[in-house]
């Protein structure tokens, strides 16, 4: 399969208004596409659209704002895209939320929310706009998974099951695809800086100062700058690679669930285990009482 090629063509992006989906929006544009962003976040989503217009006015930019989590809403704005774009060369489904707690400490209804949004939200777009990426020759669809899509860790059953959900997609439609000339990518990110611990939901069962502890711990994963993370993705797209690990924070897990698929948890668990605060001795200075 040829390389990609971004220029003249149409890109669908979602989660557009910030993190990796706003740092795709402007690499889309350099690059020489035509953007139809959507984000449940008008504001943020007004704002990526009028910084890529400033930069790059020749390039055409639409904004389309849906939540994801209302499959009436994204079956909508999935058919509106379609009638106003025949031809997609490329879909990117980006959008993700997160749900910090075990699966005994979160209802039923929030763990389908982020299924909703991570996965069928994934299918629902990619199903109405398969005819309009087969129509454009050179098409290629990228889903965004995660580190979480490479390993289960505990307290993340409902975000792990999305994105392991989303990879086996996408590898099913990379095999599928092949032969109508779509190049398909599974996208992993690790360890990079965005919102979505900070704005992840909490499960109702879960203990604040427990869940905070965690998020302080995970936070620390998080030192990738999304733009980076974004040029690694439009480089995998541009090569057609079927998988995209970005940082060690994925490269490694990914190596441990190769080695150890069943035991890897332990070593999760030893690695984020809170660590004792360092106590420092003390001297007194002479002549000052202990």
């Amino acid at each position: 399969m040829r390389d990609f090629v971004f220029p003249g063509g149409t890109a669908v992006l979602t989660g557009a208004a910030g993190g990796i989906g706003a740092a795709l929006a402007h690499g889309l544009a350099r690059r020489g596409a035509d953007l139809v962003l959507l984000d449940r976040d008008a504001d943020g989503l007004a704002a990526v659209a009028a910084a890529v217009g400033a930069t790059h006015p020749d390039r055409r930019v639409r904004t389309h704002v849906v939540d994801l989590a209302d499959a009436d809403a994204t079956d909508r704005v999935a058919a509106e895209v379609l009638a106003a774009h025949p031809r997609i060369r490329l879909l990117v489904n980006n959008a993700g939320v997160a749900l910090g707690g075990r699966f005994d400490q979160v209802t039923l209804d929030e763990f389908l929310w982020v299924v909703e949004i991570n996965f069928r939200a994934v299918v629902r777009l990619t199903h109405t706009l398969l005819p309009a990426l087969k129509a454009e020759p050179g098409a290629h669809l990228a889903n965004v998974s995660s580190l979480f899509g490479l390993i289960a860790p505990a307290g993340q059953a409902a975000y792990a099951a999305s994105k392991f959900a989303v990879r086996g997609f996408t590898e099913a439609l990379r095999h599928e695809l092949a032969d109508d000339g779509i190049g398909v990518t599974s996208v992993h990110p690790g360890g990079i800086r965005t919102r979505i611990a900070v704005d992840a939901r909490v499960g109702s069962g879960v203990d604040m100062a427990e869940y905070e502890t965690g998020r302080r711990q995970f936070e620390k994963l998080l030192t990738i700058d999304p733009a980076v993370a974004a040029e690694v993705i439009l480089r995998g797209v541009a090569r057609r690679r079927g998988r995209v690990l970005i940082g060690w924070s994925a490269t490694l897990p990914d190596l441990l669930a190769r080695i150890a698929p069943a035991g890897y948890g332990r070593v999760l668990a030893l690695a984020t285990r809170p660590r004792p605060a360092r106590v420092s001795a003390v001297v007194p200075e002479p002549g000052r009482p202990e």
